[in-house]
């Protein structure tokens, strides 16, 4: 119900934005004739094959799994990643077939329209849920394996949330030290571990959680599954077996092996792949409007300056794989090898290297500089995939050596980008701890509008010049 009631609400959104954007006037007889002079077999057969692709965006990220034990603050999240694919990908079936009628804005409106529909849905159902759940329905039968703090903090929190729609059997575990059995009057132990296997040959159980110690009693966990997978029963496991501060837990599949993954930050595999649309749909057009710029730019350098027009440096990318960095120099050839004699002037404290008035500078390259135009060779390395138009800056090898502080190093887990917090933030005007700060908060707060808020504020960043140097 739920995979027909997306097609048929994404379907929805659809035709009220093309109703919206091409019926004039909102004449609902007008829209009516539109349709009758373009429903052909080809249209069709495009519409089709669309269902069909939103279909297969929406299950392959998972919108249909079962979100029994998550918040609607927790769906949400999927569900906008869920709209973005959908309107990505009916954006390049209207490239490909040259759809004139899908422009930037009719996509702009049918993202919104969508992810509304889509997020009112899941309330909805999930309020309808809660209710039928509260009444007695859709309830599943759970037994817990041990008696832990974490086993009890799990059977308080479901039997406090009748809305999950789980029915609390009880507890299976053997008698030790210290248990407290006072939080056990209302939901007792029905079972040791010797004797569950009959005692879900008997009882109607749905699914099983396993609380236990794993490193004390692996043996007897691995024991309880096998028993349920030969009856068919669900398996549960609590996730926080090693208690990290900042990773999300997850379970992924790796050449057919069940693995347990811990992924720090927000920008795991999903986020990924919609950043890389993002920067492909914006840096392959930007590159092409801008080549006769650049090609007055780089006949500037050469004209007041000797050397190349583009300065190509090694920076730590990705986990800190290198890559050559794109820019138009801005200083004077040989410069690096001048930086050692410098050091001694260095400005900023950390891994970094700053100096206000730079004797390596041209001319020319100050104005470069203080309008960020140096930049935008950069947009060719996003291209290639090296950077991000997003993302911490990207740091030479020099300063990779400085770092003293690993928790400083998470920066590297994700691409770095042309912009970031800290360019919107001050740039050189702030000290090297709170930039490091700024690059950590936006791995861990990522979100596609949070790049599309320091884009555009970036702008305006650059324009004020505002801590370039």
């Amino acid at each position: 119900m739920m995979q027909v009631g997306d097609l048929l609400l994404i379907g929805m959104a659809f035709w009220v934005v093309t109703w919206l954007f091409y019926a004039p006037n909102n004449d609902l007889l007008a829209f009516e004739e539109f349709l009758a002079l373009r429903i052909k077999i080809e249209n069709l057969s495009v519409g089709i094959g669309m269902i069909g692709i939103w279909h297969l965006t929406c299950s392959a990220l998972k919108l249909y799994e079962s979100k029994r034990l998550s918040t609607i603050s927790q769906e949400i999240p999927d569900i906008l990643k869920a709209t973005s694919f959908v309107t990505l990908t009916t954006a390049g079936v209207a490239i490909l077939l040259q759809i004139e009628m899908i422009s930037s804005w009719f996509l702009l409106a049918f993202w919104t329209l969508t992810a509304l529909v889509m997020c009112l849905g899941r309330i909805g159902e999930r309020m309808a849920l809660a209710w039928m759940r509260r009444k007695g329905r859709n309830l599943r039968n759970i037994v817990i394996i041990g008696t832990n703090q974490r086993a009890l903090k799990f059977a308080t929190e479901i039997r406090i949330k009748p809305e999950l729609g789980y029915r609390l059997l009880g507890f299976v575990d053997e008698p030790w030290d210290g248990l407290n059995h006072q939080h056990l009057e209302r939901f007792p132990i029905i079972s040791t571990l010797e004797k569950f296997q009959g005692f879900i040959r008997t009882f109607s159980v749905d699914e099983v959680l396993i609380a236990l110690p794993l490193r004390s009693y692996y043996q007897q966990s691995s024991q309880i599954v096998a028993q349920c997978e030969e009856q068919g029963i669900l398996v549960r496991m609590l996730g926080d077996l090693f208690s990290p501060k900042l990773a999300k837990s997850a379970i992924d599949q790796v050449g057919g092996h069940p693995t347990f993954t811990l992924n720090t930050g927000a920008i795991g595999d999903q986020a990924i792949l919609i950043k890389r649309i993002f920067d492909l749909l914006i840096a392959v057009p930007s590159v092409i409007l801008l080549l006769s710029f650049f090609a007055f730019v780089a006949a500037a350098i050469k004209l007041t300056s000797p050397g190349p027009v583009f300065f190509i440096q090694e920076r730590v990318g990705l986990n800190k794989r290198l890559f050559r960095l794109i820019k138009f120099r801005t200083m004077v050839p040989e410069a690096e090898l001048l930086q050692a004699e410098l050091e001694h002037l260095n400005e900023v404290e950390g891994a970094a290297f700053k100096i206000t008035d730079d004797p390596r500078i041209t001319p020319l390259g100050r104005l470069l500089r203080k309008t960020s135009i140096d930049e935008l060779p950069q947009l060719i390395n996003v291209i290639n995939g090296d950077m991000s138009l997003v993302g911490p800056r990207p740091l030479p090898v020099r300063d990779l050596q400085e770092f003293n502080e690993d928790w400083h190093r998470r920066r590297w887990s994700v691409r770095p980008g042309l912009t970031c917090l800290w360019q919107i933030s001050g740039r050189s005007s702030i000290s090297f701890s709170k930039w490091m700060e700024l690059d950590l908060q936006y791995i861990d707060k990522w979100t596609l509008w949070l790049d599309l808020k320091i884009l555009f504020k970036t702008i305006p960043a650059v324009m004020k010049r505002t801590g370039a140097a």
